[in-house]
């Protein structure tokens, strides 16, 4: 099983968390630690950047619905970006992309972010 990680890095004043490897159970609370940092820190405007992310358990997908109306009543919004088509088929049977804008790349969320 690849190893689980979470990168945070700043662009243009949204906070990008790059994702690799295997998001499930185990894993999720990384991810709930570096979305809870960010809002520690009032930073509501996120990005998750799916470009190496394997895999995704329902786990992983709550960690999303968790976190999502903490920065949506900041006036933030986390969106999602560079999925796999195998990453976006999960999201898109359960429905995300009726709650979540997905984006082919950061930039294009980035512009989203800054055009508000």
């Amino acid at each position: 099983m690849t190893e689980f990680k979470v990168n945070n890095r700043e662009v243009s004043n949204v906070n990008v968390i790059d994702l690799s490897g295997y998001l499930d159970a185990h894993t999720a609370p990384i991810l709930e630690d570096a979305f809870a940092r960010l809002i520690d820190q009032n930073k509501f405007n996120i990005i998750v950047n799916f470009s190496s992310l394997d895999y995704i358990s329902s786990a992983g997908l709550g960690v999303f619905m968790a976190f999502i109306d903490k920065v949506r009543s900041n006036s933030g919004d986390i969106k999602l970006t560079s999925m796999s088509k195998k990453i976006f088929n999960i999201f898109d049977l359960l429905g995300f992309p009726l709650l979540y804008e997905i984006f082919n790349d950061d930039t294009e969320a980035i512009q989203k972010f800054n055009s508000k």
